[in-house]
C-alpha cells in the first residue's frame, strides 16, 4: 500500500468536512467537530471516505474518540 502523508490525510478530511457544511475558515487541527456542526451522520460518511481513500477502517468506538479535526487526522495517520 502506498504511504500516505499527513498532509494528504489532512486535505481529504478537511475537504470532506467542508463538503458537509463546515465553514472552511473554521476548519483547522484544533477545531472541535461539534463547533463545526459535524454530526454523527457526517462522521459515518467521513469514516467511509477515510476507508475508501486510505484503507483505514474506523469502528464506532474509534469515531467516538474523535473530538477535533486533529484527532481524526492523527488517528488515520497512525493506521494508514
Amino acid at each position: 500500500m502506498a504511504e500516505h502523508t499527513s498532509e494528504q490525510i489532512e486535505k481529504v478530511i478537511t475537504d470532506s468536512l467542508i463538503s458537509f457544511g463546515a465553514n472552511a475558515a473554521d476548519v483547522n487541527r484544533d477545531a472541535e467537530l461539534t463547533a463545526l456542526d459535524i454530526d454523527s451522520l457526517d462522521l459515518a460518511e467521513l469514516s467511509q471516505i477515510i476507508e475508501e481513500q486510505f484503507g483505514v477502517e474506523l469502528s464506532g468506538a474509534d469515531v467516538a474518540e474523535i473530538s477535533t479535526v486533529g484527532d481524526a487526522i492523527d488517528l488515520v495517520a497512525e493506521r494508514a
